[in-house]
């Protein structure tokens, strides 16, 4: 079979089932253009969920007649001349408009800024149109009908119109979140009008827009620095959580990416904080020299690879981890916003005019006098002598045994402390205390927990771990390459109780293992590690199951749903949380504590 060259036509349709995966793969690319032109307001309007209409609206520079008989070329673009080691514009293959006119009706009008007329050009099915004059606006505007109409087989695997139309919003909330300076408006036949306008260099309001103004409430900023590498952008407290990892955005010298690392360095920065199958919501920007970063890796340009990764990954992990322990140990506001929408009125009365009766009696008249109830609850003396016995808590935890207090006692004044004094225990598991401006429930058992598992680590990290010596040494047989990384991280194994040590050019002998552990199946821990540190180059695993380790310690030693606590141990627990990292949740994720704030009840009660 001889070989011949395939058409113009056959090479563009080839491209476009890599570059043009569905109507949001378009978008993604006329938009970065519309932003790589220099626009500050971008609209893009869809029908049929970007099958049937796609137009991208543009105030950027614009082109001539003779840049857009290029454009329209494969391989043809403005972006990069001579090499890919320094690209520092979003688009650069020159594909995407070939690619879409290919398997489209592609239009383009555009017309220079100054400029007497504009110019238009049309791609349809790959055929080529010659350039016309056009009436137009400064800017260009690139319209997209029929997509997929040249190659009818790929309409079968788009999915439904109200899909791809999300599919479109979640493309150009990435988009607005990368760029807070321009003006998104993305509206339809087949949607709402969603608009983003400009917040400037306020970063977090545009995050506001897109995440909702709960995020920034719950957010706390990241900015670290490591080897000439800057992490900026926010994090989510870890109580402010969601049910999937759609809430993650990250994004490299101002691209969005779906990096798998970056998502897995994310995931590990919250681990034991995020309950299980929950996600964290952060939003993290990267700025790298272009030189350390391959962004060339696939056609949609949303995958990276980087030259080390093991530093981004120790970048992300350590700038989050820092801010947490700075700043993250506070309830999320959805906690209080749920007990708010939690709480109903009591007593809801409602004037009903009593029908009238042929002999009035005292009993049944409504306007009878109101009188002690005939039960043993109430607010009758006898059942409120009951709550004498308990004595009122006061803020210091260091103070004597309080004796029980009168009703005429005066409680102790509420102090500065962020979880406030300890007033009472409910159902004993639920320490009510009051802060100078609102009220704070904890749970005791999580809060304990936590407190617990960070002595727990602590111990872990200040010393070498106990470990049991094997009668016999386990030998593992590995490629000769797992056994040269297993070595290189032998030190750090020690210090956790793990020794082993090299045997032959292709074997560890594993002669100690951690004494927390018990029964270790040796072979299978030094294997999942040599595999960690070939895929991450660290070795976490190890560390990770004896913090899991921890873990169920803590929860087995910590205090107990339904004890009763006397108010000088519900105060140390209080003041204990406030100086531990990571207080704010237990090490199932769960939070350890509820604010509500002194306005929030006020509301309740209508004085606000």
């Amino acid at each position: 079979m001889s070989i011949k060259q395939l058409s113009e036509t056959i090479i563009n349709q080839i491209a476009a089932g890599e570059v043009i995966e569905r109507p949001a793969s378009a978008a993604k690319e006329l938009i970065e253009n519309a932003i790589d032109a220099g626009a500050s307001r971008i609209e893009i309007a869809t029908a049929g969920g970007g099958k049937s209409l796609l137009r991208v609206t543009d105030n950027g520079g614009g082109m001539g007649p003779d840049d857009l008989a290029l454009a329209i070329r494969r391989h043809c673009t403005s972006k990069i001349s001579e090499t890919l080691t320094d690209i520092r514009t979003l688009g650069f293959r020159g594909e995407a408009l070939p690619s879409i006119g290919s398997v489209a009706r592609l239009s383009i009008t555009s017309r220079l800024p100054g400029s007497a007329e504009g110019a238009e050009v049309s791609v349809t099915g790959g055929k080529l149109s010659a350039v016309k004059p056009a009436a137009t606006n400064a800017g260009t505007i690139v319209e997209v009908r029929d997509l997929f109409f040249a190659t009818p087989a790929r309409l079968k695997f788009l999915k439904t119109e109200k899909a791809e139309a999300g599919a479109i919003t979640e493309v150009v909330k990435r988009m607005a979140i990368a760029f807070p300076h321009i003006r998104f408006v993305l509206s339809g036949a087949d949607r709402s009008t969603l608009e983003f306008p400009a917040t400037g260099d306020d970063r977090l309001a545009r995050m506001a827009q897109v995440l909702g103004k709960e995020f920034r409430d719950n957010a706390i900023e990241i900015d670290a620095v490591r080897e000439d590498v800057r992490l900026t952008g926010f994090a989510g407290v870890p109580t402010f959580n969601r049910g999937n990892s759609a809430h993650q955005y990250a994004f490299i010298n101002g691209r969005p990416v779906q990096d798998k690392l970056i998502l897995s360095a994310i995931r590990g920065a919250y681990a034991e904080t995020v309950p299980q199958g929950r996600y964290p919501v952060a939003v993290l920007s990267i700025d790298i020299d272009p030189a350390l970063v391959d962004v060339n890796v696939h056609p949609a340009k949303s995958d990276v690879r980087f030259r080390d990764p093991g530093l981004i990954r120790g970048l992300i992990v350590g700038a989050i981890r820092e801010a947490l322990a700075q700043n993250g140990d506070r309830a999320a506001t959805t906690g209080a916003d749920g007990m708010m929408r939690a709480f109903r009125p009591g007593f809801q009365p409602t004037y009903q005019q009593p029908a009238p009766a042929a002999n009035w009696s005292r009993e049944a008249s409504p306007y009878r006098p109101f009188e002690p109830a005939p039960v043993s609850g109430g607010f009758g003396e006898r059942p409120q002598a009951s709550f004498s016995d308990f004595a009122t808590p006061a803020a210091r935890s260091d103070r004597p045994p309080v004796e029980p207090v009168t009703a005429a006692a005066t409680p102790e004044p509420v102090r500065h402390y962020p979880l406030g004094a300890a007033r009472a225990q409910l159902h004993e598991n639920y320490i009510v205390a009051q802060t100078e401006n609102g009220l704070v429930i904890v749970d005791q058992h999580a809060a304990h927990e936590r407190l617990v598992y960070e002595e727990l680590r602590k111990a872990l990290r200040d010393r070498r771990l106990p470990s049991q010596v094997l009668l016999i040494p386990e030998i593992v047989d590995l490629p000769e390459e797992d056994c040269d990384r297993l070595m290189v991280h032998s030190e750090e194994f020690d210090r956790l109780g793990f020794a082993i040590e090299r045997f032959g050019p292709g074997a560890v002998a594993v002669r100690e293992t951690p004494a927390v552990l018990g029964e270790v199946d040796a072979p299978g821990l030094v294997r999942q590690l040599a595999d960690e540190i070939a895929e991450w180059d660290t070795a976490s695993g190890l560390s990770a199951k004896l913090e899991h380790v921890a873990a169920t310690m803590a929860c087995h030693g910590s205090v107990r749903s339904g004890r009763r606590l006397r108010p000088e141990e519900m105060n140390a627990l209080l003041r204990q949380m406030e100086a531990t990292p990571g207080s704010g949740q237990c090490n199932h994720g769960r939070p350890t504590y509820i604010e509500l704030k002194l306005s929030d009840i006020e509301r309740l009660f209508g004085r606000s």
